[in-house]
C-alpha cells in the first residue's frame, strides 16, 4: 500500500479536542472509599493497645487502638451492649471485633466496635474478680471457718519451689527462731502451666501423709512463693488451689508475693502472711516468745536471789545513811544562810532612818498639796472673773448704754419688735440706760 502523500502545508490539527475525564468531589470519593472498605473488609477482629480514650456525656467512647507501627481510630457507641466497657482504659491491651468504615466528615477510616475482650493483666484481673465472687458466695472465705494455728508447732509441711527464694527465707527465719522445728517439703512449681495442679497436689499429699503417719502428724501447712507480677502469681489464683486449701484437714498459712499482693489462696487460707519471712515468724512466734520468756525468767530468778536482795538492801541502807547526813548538813547550811540574809536586810532597813525619810516625804507632800490647792483656787477665781466679764458684755445694760432702748407692753411686759403689732391707745414702757419712760400710742 502506497503511503499517503502529505502536503507541505498539512500541519495536522493544531487544537485537538480535550481528552474526556471524570472529576469526583471529595464527598463522592470518600463515599466510594467507604463503600469499598465496608464491602471488601467489613467485620474484623483486631488487637492492640488503647490510647487517647475519651468517654463522652452521650455514653459514646472514642479511643485509638495502636501497636508498634500503626494506629486505628475506634468508636464504641452507647447502644452497643458490650461487657467490660467500664474497664476500658489507656494502656489496656485489648481484642476488638467491629466493622471497618469511614467517618466521612473527616475522611478518616475507623472501626465501629461491636465486641470487646480484654487481654493481659486486664483479663486476668477480671478472672480473679469472678472467681473471688464465686468462692465467696460458696463460703470459702467465711471467717467462722478459719482455724487457729497451733502455738507450738513441731512439724510443718512446706509447699513451694525447692529452688526459689521463698524456701531460703523461710529456712533462715526458722533456724534463727526455732531450730528444732521439723519441715516436710512438698516440692512443686509455683508458676507456669500446670503449676496450680502441682500446688494443689502437694497440699493433698501432705494431708494424706499426715493420715498415713499419725505418729508424725503435721501441725500446719505453709503455701508460699516470692514476689512477682500478676501473671507470675497466677497459679495461686486458680480454683483447684483454692479447693485444695479449703478441703485441707490441716490449717493452712498462705504467704504469696509481697505485702501488696493478694491471691485467692490468701482469702481461703486460715492465715495470710505478707511475705514468706513474715509467715515463718508467725509460725515460730509461740516458741520464740516462750524462749524469750524463759531467758528473762532466769534473769529475774537471779535478780530475786536472797543474797542479791540482801546485798541490795545493805547498799540501799548505806545510801540512805549517807543521804541523811548530807541532808542534815545541807539543812544547817541553808538555815545559816537565811539567818545571815535576814540580819543583812535588817541592817539595811534601819527603822529610825526610814521613819525620818518618810516624815520628810510627808512634809514635802503637804507643801506640794498646799501649792496645788492655791494654784487651783487662783485658776478658778480667774475663770469666774472672765465669765462675769463675758456675761456683762452680753447683758442688755451694755446695749442700752450705747443709746439703744427696749420698748415693752406696759401691761404684760412683753418686748415689742414689730410696729404692726401695736394698737392705738396701748400703753408702752420704754427702758433706757438710766430709767424708764411711760407712753401711749397715737397711731
Amino acid at each position: 500500500m502506497s503511503k499517503p502523500t502529505k502536503s507541505q502545508w498539512d500541519f495536522g490539527e493544531l487544537f485537538p479536542t480535550e481528552a474526556t475525564r471524570k472529576v469526583l468531589s471529595v464527598s463522592e470519593l470518600t463515599a466510594q472509599v467507604r463503600s469499598l472498605l465496608e464491602k471488601q473488609i467489613g467485620s474484623v477482629w483486631v488487637s492492640g493497645e488503647i490510647t487517647n480514650l475519651r468517654a463522652q456525656s452521650s455514653g459514646h467512647i472514642y479511643f485509638t487502638l495502636k501497636d508498634a507501627a500503626s494506629q486505628l481510630s475506634c468508636v464504641l457507641f452507647s447502644r452497643e451492649k458490650v461487657p467490660h466497657r467500664e474497664l476500658l482504659a489507656d494502656g489496656q491491651k485489648i481484642l476488638l471485633q467491629g466493622d471497618v468504615t469511614v467517618y466521612e466528615a473527616r475522611g478518616q477510616y475507623q472501626l465501629i466496635v461491636r465486641a470487646v475482650e480484654l487481654q493481659g493483666v486486664g483479663a486476668l484481673q477480671i478472672a480473679f474478680e469472678k472467681l473471688k465472687q464465686k468462692l465467696a458466695a460458696e463460703g470459702l472465705f467465711a471467717p467462722e471457718r478459719k482455724r487457729p494455728l497451733p502455738k507450738y508447732p513441731q512439724r510443718i509441711g512446706l509447699v513451694t519451689s525447692p529452688t526459689g527464694a521463698a524456701i531460703r527465707d523461710v529456712l533462715h527465719v526458722v533456724r534463727r527462731r526455732n531450730p528444732g522445728l521439723e519441715i516436710i517439703l512438698a516440692p512443686c512449681r509455683v508458676q507456669g502451666e500446670g503449676a496450680a495442679a502441682e500446688i494443689a497436689g502437694a497440699i493433698r499429699s501432705l494431708n494424706e501423709f499426715a493420715i498415713r503417719n499419725s505418729q508424725f502428724g503435721i501441725d500446719l501447712i505453709l503455701v508460699t512463693r516470692g514476689g512477682g507480677s500478676l501473671e507470675d502469681l497466677w497459679a495461686f489464683n486458680e480454683e483447684v488451689v483454692a479447693r485444695a486449701i479449703f478441703e485441707s484437714a490441716i490449717p493452712v498459712v498462705s504467704a504469696v508475693g509481697h505485702e501488696i499482693d493478694f491471691t485467692i489462696a490468701d482469702f481461703v487460707a486460715d492465715v495470710r502472711a505478707a511475705t514468706p519471712s513474715a509467715a515463718a515468724e508467725i509460725i515460730t512466734e509461740g516458741v520464740f516468745a516462750s524462749r524469750q520468756f524463759v531467758e528473762s525468767l532466769v534473769r529475774r530468778m537471779m535478780q530475786a536471789h536472797p543474797r542479791k536482795r540482801l546485798d541490795e538492801s545493805l547498799q540501799r541502807l548505806d545510801d540512805l545513811q549517807a543521804g541523811l547526813l548530807r541532808s542534815g548538813r545541807q539543812g544547817v547550811r541553808e538555815r545559816l544562810v537565811a539567818c545571815n540574809n535576814l540580819v543583812a536586810r535588817l541592817r539595811q532597813v534601819r527603822p529610825k532612818q526610814l521613819l525620818k525619810q518618810r516624815r520628810e516625804v510627808l512634809k514635802v507632800a503637804r507643801h506640794r498639796l498646799r501649792e496645788l490647792a492655791h494654784a487651783r483656787f487662783k485658776d478658778l477665781k480667774n475663770g469666774l472673773a472672765a465669765t462675769e466679764a463675758r456675761l456683762r458684755l452680753l447683758g442688755p445694760e451694755q446695749v442700752l448704754s450705747r443709746g439703744y432702748s427696749i420698748t415693752m407692753d406696759a401691761a404684760t411686759g412683753g418686748v415689742l419688735r414689730e410696729a404692726a403689732k401695736v394698737k392705738a391707745g396701748q400703753k408702752l414702757k420704754t427702758r433706757l440706760a438710766k430709767g424708764e419712760v411711760l407712753s401711749r400710742v397715737e397711731k
